[in-house]
């Protein structure tokens, strides 16, 4: 019991607690089932895109291309789906296909060009961005086949599918860092690329790996997001990496590398979607819901960097009084 007070995850969900029961006070809508429900669904897509980015994280690296592939995937897939048709299979798997070759792309830069994560993905970014504003002109794609919004509209026990999909995401995610030689891999290169290379592992290739899962889950999360607003706007995903990499920050994973769950991410991304749908109930303004969320983000990776550090001074008075 005494293990699980300290971990991070029960303080985040300590604070999930507190947040939620001052915001049933202030609003009663807040805790109404079909409230909860629609703040699941609405934040499905940042945490299918915050369960990419959580290996990102782990091995000390960063991707800012994630909103741009997100783009690119879902209108890729929604230009295929108006002039072709497809069924639900072909629209996945275009989409994931187009994601995860932007992820790969990342990552053979970023490994085998030994370039920096912020910036090789920085640059992605802008080159995609541009790409899908000349391409689409800014306009949506609309007109989408009935059989998939037929889809989008699916709730299985009162759930919409999404939410499921979410879940089988995480599932998939959390199994792929626990109980896989790549999995371990990512934790290794987080703590030390040096001395994971060191013990065996290949290190380019998980890093090509971290980057392509990453980019697939970007282009997994283009087909739910249209799949809930039955269109595509390829302007709405701009600026959604910022809150992807705090939501996962938030739940325990280090800027720095080495340290993150799939549960804390879960945690993370709960968080930031109750206080997001709290200041919108609480009638906050909308400048001063983005001034919050700016605090949060600084204080989180504050908070990270301070801790990392004094965990570092301990291991240091450690080795010296030995």
């Amino acid at each position: 019991m005494s293990r699980i007070l300290k971990k991070k995850e029960f303080g985040i969900f300590l604070v999930i607690l507190v947040l939620s029961s001052i915001l049933t006070m202030i609003n009663r809508v807040f805790i109404r089932p079909d409230n909860l429900i629609d703040v699941a669904k609405g934040n499905v897509v940042p945490g299918i895109m915050a369960l990419g980015m959580l290996p990102v994280l782990i091995s000390g690296g960063i991707d800012l291309s994630v909103s741009s592939t997100i783009a690119l995937s879902s209108v890729i897939a929604g230009k295929i789906m108006v002039n072709y048709g497809g069924n639900l299979f072909v629209v996945l798997l275009v989409s994931l296909g187009v994601g995860a070759a932007v992820g790969a792309l990342n990552g053979i830069i970023i490994a085998k060009l030994k370039i920096p994560p912020i910036v090789a993905t920085l640059g992605t970014m802008s080159i995609i961005l541009g790409f899908v504003m000349k391409y689409t002109n800014g306009d949506w794609i609309t007109n989408l086949p009935e059989w998939f919004k037929s889809f989008g509209v699916i709730k299985v026990a009162g759930l919409p599918i999404q939410v499921l999909i979410l879940v089988l995401a995480g599932a998939v995610t959390w199994f792929a860092l626990n109980y896989t030689l790549t999995g371990r891999g990512i934790y290794a290169v987080g703590g030390s690329p040096s001395s994971a290379l060191r013990v065996g592992y290949n290190v380019d290739r998980i890093q090509v790996f971290i980057y392509t899962f990453c980019g697939a889950m970007a282009g997994l999360a283009g087909v739910i997001h249209t799949s809930i607003v039955q269109q595509v706007d390829p302007n709405t995903f701009n600026g959604m990496e910022l809150k992807v990499i705090i939501s996962v920050v938030i739940g325990g994973a280090s800027t720095m590398g080495g340290i993150g769950t799939v549960l804390g991410t879960f945690l993370g991304v709960a968080l930031m979607a109750i206080l997001n749908n709290g200041l919108v109930l609480a009638k906050v303004p909308t400048f001063w819901q983005k001034i919050v969320m700016g605090l949060i983000i600084v204080f989180a990776v504050s908070f990270d960097v301070i801790n990392r550090k004094r965990e570092k001074a301990k291991l240091e008075r450690v080795d010296v009084e030995e």
